[in-house]
């Protein structure tokens, strides 16, 4: 059955082209993982940017909130205490719900990325 050459041929050329295309596979998923690398590096960096201004300005809207609270809650201190508990406020709202304002939303992402092979 396999004694003929044209049958030996035929399976060597099967088998070069299925290593042609085990090569392009492998080809082919390291450019999907730079793909998804790149869209989570870029993710990552686009947030931390954002938080550091966004610190920024909370941090200047915070002091003039406390310089503008201040004559009516009777002094400087005051007002900045009232800012420290406003912030203590925001902090423990957010731990406590940090599973759905923090962790969901990574975690959907993240499936959403490496999971999904559409684009």
């Amino acid at each position: 059955m396999f004694s003929d050459d044209s049958s030996i041929e035929n399976f060597k050329q099967l088998f070069l082209e299925f290593r042609k295309y085990i090569d392009l596979q492998k080809e082919y998923t390291k450019l999907e993982i730079v793909e998804k690398l790149t869209k989570l590096f870029s993710t990552l960096i686009m947030i931390v940017i954002l938080i550091g201004l966004g610190l920024m300005a909370l941090f200047y809207l915070l002091f003039a909130l406390a310089y503008l609270i201040a004559p009516g809650v009777g002094g400087l201190s005051a007002s900045f205490g009232i800012i420290v508990l406003i912030l203590v406020v925001i902090c423990s709202i957010i731990a406590i719900f940090r599973k759905e304002l923090i962790i969901k939303p990574i975690v959907n992402f993240l499936a959403n990325l490496f999971l999904n092979s559409q684009k």
